[in-house]
């Protein structure tokens, strides 16, 4: 079954950083993977659903013209807002995907260590949603752990293997370590490098 909010609740009333995301070399580094894989370096519209404590939305945010982001825990919703104040331009809501759907569509969605979370009905309506949400010549990037965690309902490596076989996305791309995955897709009828995306051949 996929985690519950009542799940992640009990976590933040544990601990504030449940994951440790805010303390380490580790998370600082991947963030900084994270934003260097972006194709673009600005979006007009983005959507983090999962955002935890905010640690990679307070990154993003300079990004984009417009960020949303969601987390199923209360706890998180508000310290990601409170990281965001000095963004009027981000949102943060309560809320995950597949249950709920965000408003409007998005050029960039950035799905960071939360789709392991999913039963296998949730994770391909997971992917359906950010399909449907997911504008023309938009990206998705995907990034999960991989290590084992046997609470989860699937490891990392098994989020992604699914996400490469939806026909509709096209993956352009591809960062792999020994502690995680991390690749960025788009439609397939219009997937370009990003060398393409800026106009190199």
């Amino acid at each position: 079954m996929s985690l519950s909010s009542e799940y992640f609740d009990g976590l933040y009333a544990a601990d504030a950083d449940p994951w440790g995301i805010e303390r380490g070399w580790y998370e600082e580094r991947k963030r900084a993977v994270v934003l260097a894989a972006l194709p673009r370096p600005r979006y007009e519209r983005a959507f983090e659903p999962g955002c935890a404590g905010g640690a990679l939305s307070v990154a993003l945010a300079p990004r984009c013209d417009e960020l949303v982001c969601w987390d199923p825990a209360a706890r998180a919703v508000e310290t990601t807002g409170e990281r965001l104040a000095d963004h009027p331009h981000a949102r943060v809501e309560q809320g995950a995907l597949p249950g709920s759907t965000p408003d409007g569509t998005f050029d960039l969605v950035v799905a960071s260590e939360v789709v392991y979370y999913l039963d296998a009905d949730d994770r391909a309506a997971f992917w359906d949603a950010v399909e449907a949400c997911l504008r023309p010549g938009g990206h998705l990037l995907a990034v999960h752990w991989l290590r084992e965690a046997p609470e989860y309902p699937v490891e990392g490596a098994g989020v992604h293997d699914e996400l490469a076989a939806r026909t509709a996305l096209a993956r352009t791309v591809r960062h792999d370590e020994a502690d995680f995955r991390l690749e960025v897709y788009a439609r397939a009828s219009e997937a370009r490098s990003v060398a393409e995306e800026t106009g190199l051949r």
